[in-house]
C-alpha cells in the first residue's frame, strides 16, 4: 500500500506491506527513493511487515526550506511509525538513511528493536567530504544536477556490475530527477552537518548489524575494518561482489542475511 501522511509539517510519501508480526523499515540513501528498495523489499515480504518511505527532500516527499538533518528524518519516521501503530522495528539504512536511522535509535530507542547500517558508519564527513558537498551543492544551484548523477550513481557499484545494474541505474536516476532541486541541497546540508555518533553507538546495547561491499567506492576496506574491530558485538556481512548497493548487486544473500538478523539477533 502505498499513500501520503503529513508528518512534521510536510507530506511523506509512504510504502507499507501492513502484515507481518515484526516490522522492518527500510531508509533509503542520497539520490535515491523509497522505489530502489522494491525488489529487496519483496524478498523480506513473506517473513516481515516492510515499511519505506520517501525521506525528507527526496522523490514524492516534501522538504524542509533549509537543512533536513538527520534528527529531523529521524523525527519523520517516528511519526510514521506511530502513524502506523508499530511498537518496536528493525531500522535499516542505507547510506544516507543510514545516518538517519542513527539518528533515530538515539532518539527513539523505545521505537528500536535493533539496527542495520547498510553501507552505512557513525563516522561524520571528513573536511574533504564537506568540501564535496559544497561543490555538489553548487552544481545543482546552477541546474547541473545531471552531472552529479550520472557520476555518483554509477559509482553505487562495483565496476563488473555496471553492465547488469544498467536497469537500476537508470531507475534510480530517473527517481532523483523528480527531486526538488531544494530538497536535494537540504540533504546535503544535513549529511554534512550531521554529529559524529560512534560513542551513541558504543553505548547502544540492542542488536547490531553491519553490511559492507568489498568493492565499495565509498567506505573502504580499512574503515570497514575498523568499524568490525570498532564493534566487535555487531553482526556483520562482507558482501564480496558489491559496491555501494548490496541490496541490488547481492539482493538473495543480504536479504537472507537481515532476515536472519530480525529473527534471531
Amino acid at each position: 500500500m502505498e499513500y501520503f501522511k503529513a508528518c512534521k509539517g510536510i507530506p511523506i510519501y509512504i510504502s507499507d506491506t501492513k502484515k507481518g508480526e515484526k516490522t522492518v523499515v527500510l531508509l533509503h540513501g542520497y539520490l535515491e527513493t523509497n522505489e530502489v528498495w522494491a525488489d529487496f523489499a519483496k524478498l523480506l515480504k513473506p517473513h516481515f511487515r516492510v515499511i519505506s518511505i520517501d525521506l525528507p527532500g527526496n522523490g514524492l516527499s516534501g522538504t524542509k526550506q533549509d537543512e533536513n538533518s538527520m534528527e529531523f528524518m529521524a523525527d519523520v519516521v517516528a511519526e510514521v511509525l506511530n502513524h502506523s501503530k508499530v511498537e518496536r522495528a528493525t531500522v535499516t539504512g542505507h547510506s544516507m538513511g543510514g545516518y538517519a536511522a542513527l539518528a533515530f535509535a538515539e532518539k527513539y530507542g523505545e521505537l528500536t528493536e535493533k539496527l542495520c547500517l547498510f553501507h552505512s558508519t557513525p563516522n561524520p564527513d571528513s573536511e574533504e567530504k564537506k568540501q564535496n558537498r559544497d561543490r555538489e551543492t553548487a552544481l545543482i544551484e546552477e541546474g547541473k544536477l545531471d552531472l552529479i548523477l550520472k557520476v555518483n550513481i554509477a559509482n553505487m557499484f562495483a565496476d563488473e556490475n555496471l553492465d547488469r545494474m544498467e536497469e537500476a541505474i537508470a531507475m534510480i536516476s530517473e527517481n532523483a530527477s523528480i527531486s526538488e532541486p531544494e530538497g536535494i541541497i537540504a540533504c546535503l546540508k544535513g549529511m554534512k552537518n550531521r554529529r559524529d555518533m560512534n560513542a551513541f553507538l558504543s553505548g547502544f546495547d540492542k542488536p547490531l548489524l553491519f553490511i559492507f561491499g568489498r568493492k565499495d567506492k565509498y567506505i573502504s576496506e580499512t574503515v570497514a575494518a575498523e568499524l568490525i574491530e570498532k564493534f566487535p558485538n555487531a553482526k556483520t556481512l562482507i558482501l564480496e561482489n558489491s559496491g555501494h548497493a548490496g541490496f541490488l548487486e547481492e539482493p538473495e544473500i543480504s536479504s537472507q542475511k537481515l532476515i536472519e538478523f530480525t529473527d534471531n539477533g
